[in-house]
């Protein structure tokens, strides 16, 4: 068995995680994801400003547990290394100098694209050629250069780029010795990865269901007990806050993917062969996953800048809100025309109801983004006119931003080149280690979590005209529904005990009262999962959740493709929403960038839900 820990789920993440991990319970080793999509773009700011191109965050809570990691033999790996893995792992080596500790340090390279030519690149979500030259471009690499630097003695491997399920599957390839054609262990160990790479949303953090969750706010990070056969079991240290149940860990597996086919640079995971199984208090076992070849394309992250965007926002309380907001953008627009912008996005978010005697009673935001090449018109000059409308707009005017300057913004474009064009480069103690093979040559490829809406994978509908006819041919490969076993909070099946006479009776009541949601982002797309926790319950949404019910609960998805794909070993569907997010979370002016809350937003809408599942 191998002890794989997770202590961050993003760059910002609790800094007090690593020492919890280390000091709570035995672990072998200890990793941390540091890499979003807009965490690259972060850092090539950073970096144009004269600052790290990594994730400093890291070096903060190694100095808490180095020692003790080289006292035990806790191997550490981080993909902190962010733009520049050289130059983290040099911090690393002067605080275990300054701490007076012998560490052997590995970075890897080669993930850095910038200076390769991408002219003319498509986007693998839009098909349009790369517009501007690359800020930043990133190709995602797999585990098998981490498990060439945990085979080599390092005790501290730092990346740039990685799949985030890489961090565990190296650890799993350096210790159980995995070769290329081990893919259903292989691909196991990518569910591992991808159930803790986000920290404690595996452990009961915003999860749908949180009043089950004990202590949420001091959740504890997540770890999973890998075995050779790539099983693994899912849990947390005792004494810690949250919950490891079969519902955490399925909304987790839910989280920003698209097809069940989820492709990395390892290994395709077949996601709807998942098996999930409570085994105890805080433990939830996965087992039965298949894996398939990689592909030979490797998903490469490009960012370039794109303009500046200036956002003002405006109160509208009480009667006749539409009208006030149509009443304040005429203002708006009679002083600076809206014409004169490249984009120009309002988006109009109601607050409350107008309830008698409520705080706030009938409130909404009125949100007004700005885009140009022009910093200047795109500034003062949008921001100034929105203030001059003061005196001269709607009846209780008033504002929640002060008038200020544009920002750049950059765009995030996903595209995709031949695996055999990027070779990984391995370094320890700052010379290279010759390439293993597997190791160098063709690191990694393209992952489902990183690329959404594969045309070629099972169970998949699509939107725009009614859903596409049929299944997949290997669909049937999935179990189907082994949710026999829930966790204590989940109630049981009681579909045999109901009284028949119910059968066709509904009650009108919001959908997340059966059903839990997570959603997020995916570039300019979002996914959006769901998930219920009986087989009878699962007969009825799979019925009734279509794409087109969807754009009933979620009108403003009306008109985007959408793409649903089954999940029936999970009891879940899982929803693609092409192009929601416009151009990916940084340019997305949306009050939502980052579709964290789509699933919410379902949960709350009504639902004629037959009485006998409620």
């Amino acid at each position: 068995m191998l002890r794989v820990a997770n202590c961050s789920g993003f760059y910002g993440d609790r800094l007090s995680a690593a020492r919890e991990m280390v000091e709570g319970g035995p672990i072998d080793v200890l990793t941390g994801d540091w890499l979003a999509e807009l965490t690259m773009l972060i850092l090539a700011g950073n970096r144009l400003k004269g600052r790290p191109g990594y994730a400093p965050t890291f070096l903060k809570q190694l100095e808490e547990v180095l020692g003790t990691c080289l006292e035990r033999g806790v191997r550490i790996v981080s993909n902190a290394g962010g733009l520049d893995p050289a130059g983290c792992a040099e911090a690393v080596r002067e605080l275990a100098g300054r701490l007076g500790l012998p560490v052997r340090v590995a970075h890897v390279t080669g993930d850095d694209l910038t200076g390769h030519d991408l002219a003319g690149a498509l986007n693998a979500d839009t098909g349009e050629p790369l517009p501007a030259p690359a800020l930043t471009a990133n190709a995602y690499l797999g585990g098998r250069p981490i498990a060439a630097a945990l085979s080599a003695g390092a005790d501290v491997v730092v990346t740039g780029r990685v799949t985030d399920a890489a961090l565990v599957t190296g650890p799993g390839i350096w210790r159980y010795g995995w070769g290329p054609d081990d893919l259903d262990a292989l691909a196991g160990s990518v569910v591992a990865g991808h159930v803790i790479e986000c920290g404690c949303q595996a452990t009961g953090g915003n999860y749908a269901f949180f009043g089950e969750v004990p202590d949420p706010a001091r959740c504890g990070f997540p770890l999973v007990e890998l075995e050779a056969d790539g099983s693994s079991v899912v849990t947390k240290h005792p004494g810690t806050g949250g919950l490891v149940s079969v519902g955490t860990v399925t909304a987790q597996l839910l989280y920003e993917i698209g097809s069940p086919r989820y492709l990395g640079p390892d290994v395709v995971a077949r996601f709807d062969t998942i098996r999930l199984e409570q085994e105890g208090p805080d433990r939830v076992r996965v087992s039965g996953v298949r894996g398939e070849a990689p592909p030979d394309t490797l998903k490469v992250a490009v960012n370039y800048l794109a303009g500046y965007r200036n956002t003002m926002t405006l109160v509208l309380t009480g009667l006749d809100i539409e009208a006030k907001a149509r009443l304040a953008e005429e203002a708006i627009w009679s002083r600076v025309p809206k014409e004169s912008f490249d984009e120009v996005h309002v988006e109009l978010t109601p607050l409350s109801p107008p309830t008698p005697h409520a705080p706030l009673a009938g409130t909404a935001l009125l949100r007004v983004t700005v885009m140009d090449a022009d910093r200047r018109r795109a500034g003062r000059a949008f921001s100034a006119a929105v203030v001059e409308t003061g005196l001269a707009s709607y009846p209780g005017f008033y504002g929640l931003t002060p008038p200020g300057d544009a920002s750049p913004y950059g765009v995030y474009w996903p595209t995709l080149v031949p695996a055999e064009t990027v070779r990984a480069r391995v370094w320890l103690d700052g010379r290279e280690l010759p390439a293993a093979p597997g190791t160098g040559d063709a690191p990694g490829a393209r992952e489902l979590s990183e690329v959404s809406g594969t045309p070629d994978a099972p169970t998949a509908r699509a939107a725009g005209g009614g859903e596409a006819a049929g299944h997949g041919s290997d669909a049937g490969t999935a179990p189907a529904a082994p949710h026999d076993e829930h966790d204590e909070h989940d109630e049981h099946d009681e579909h045999d005990e109901h009284d028949e006479h119910d059968d066709g009776e509904t009650a009108r009541v919001a959908l997340g009262t059966i059903v839990g949601a997570r959603s997020g982002d995916k570039g300019g797309n979002a996914n959006l999962g769901v998930w219920v926790r009986t087989a009878e319950r699962f007969g009825w949404l799979e019925g009734y959740l279509t794409v087109e019910r969807l754009a009933e609960l979620l009108p403003f998805t009306a008109g985007l493709k959408v793409e649903r794909f089954e999940l029936p070993n999970l009891l879940a569907l899982n929803f693609v929403v092409h192009g929601l997010l416009g151009r990916g979370v940084a340019a997305s002016p949306r009050l939502d960038a980052q579709a964290k809350a789509l699933g919410e937003e379902l949960r709350a809408g009504l639902a004629d839900i037959p009485r006998r599942l409620l």
